[in-house]
This record gives structure tokens, C-alpha cells and sequence, in this order.
């Protein structure tokens, strides 16, 4: 499987999720920098992404939509804090209402993404989520943030192995 650990910590208020692909960082990068790619992934299978905004730099803005089994929409943004290709990835992740504006009814969280070769064309990538607090982080993974993250993140190899016989 893909996915190697999650490590949710309370006392720093933080969820680590690491993931080894066969790819290189710079292959695992276009997952985050291709929109359609991004779409492939993020979002667990029943509750695939549609990108409609996505700007991959410091400053900029991803949206997205994410649509569920019976239709249903739950919308989310990426503010950029720090994009450095092919290494690393910064952005505070948030909900938004159904015009795209933020809603300030629910907790927004940093994520932190490395991507680094390991060994022998083998690339890690870690997704750090921190939370503003405690109440968010119980309140996120609630919801089910973990096993969505897993989820989606476990679809990656697919993608990957899709190039393979490309």
C-alpha cells in the first residue's frame, strides 16, 4: 500500500501521513501542480474532486469541489503559503460555502507537504496537517479527515502505474 503511517499528535496538534511511491519527486510533484492530475487523487473514491481555480504558487489560490455519491458538494481552498518545486508545499486548507467564499463556521489547518527521493527512484511524500487547536483537530478527524487523506492518497499508485503503460 502506499500509504506507510499516519501519526496523529495531539500534543503538537498535528497529523502525519507518509507515502513512498515509484516515481520521482518530480513525478510526485505534478500530482499537486497539474490540476487534472490533482483531481485524480484528492478526495477519497467516493467523493471525487472537480478543480475549478487552482494556482500552485506563494499567494496563490487552489478551489475545488468535492462530490459525493448522492450528489452532495462540500467545497474547499488552499491559501499557497509556499510553493518550492519539486520539494515542498505549504497551504492553509479551509471550507468554503457554496459561493466559494471561506466558511468561517469551520476550522482551517496547515498542511505541510515534503516530497524527497529516498532511494533508488523512490520518492517519500509527507502531508503535515496542523491544527489551530484542539477542538479543530478532534473536530476534523471526526469527520473523517484520516481515512479520507488515506483514501485518496492510496489512489496515487494507480496514476502512477498509469504513466508506466502510457
Amino acid at each position: 500500500m502506499t500509504v506507510t503511517a499516519v501519526v496523529k499528535d495531539a500534543d503538537n496538534l498535528t497529523m502525519t501521513l507518509d507515502a513512498e511511491f515509484d516515481a520521482s519527486p518530480e513525478r510526485v510533484w505534478q500530482l499537486w501542480a497539474d490540476p487534472r492530475q490533482l483531481e485524480r487523487w484528492w478526495g477519497p473514491p467516493t467523493y471525487p474532486a472537480t478543480v475549478t481555480s487552482h494556482d500552485l504558487q506563494a499567494g496563490g489560490r487552489v478551489e475545488y469541489h468535492m462530490t459525493g455519491p448522492g450528489g452532495d458538494q462540500s467545497r474547499g481552498y488552499w491559501e499557497v503559503v509556499e510553493a518550492d518545486a519539486p520539494h515542498q508545499l505549504v497551504f492553509r486548507d479551509g471550507f468554503a460555502d457554496a459561493d466559494g467564499t471561506a466558511n468561517s463556521d469551520m476550522p482551517l489547518n496547515e498542511a505541510r507537504v515534503t516530497i524527497a527521493e529516498i532511494r533508488d527512484g523512490r520518492t517519500r511524500m509527507t502531508i503535515q496537517s496542523i491544527f489551530p487547536d484542539a477542538a479543530a483537530m478532534e473536530q476534523l478527524i471526526a469527520m473523517g479527515m484520516e481515512e479520507g487523506l488515506k483514501q485518496a492518497v492510496g489512489q496515487i499508485d494507480t496514476i502512477l502505474a498509469s504513466d508506466v503503460r502510457a
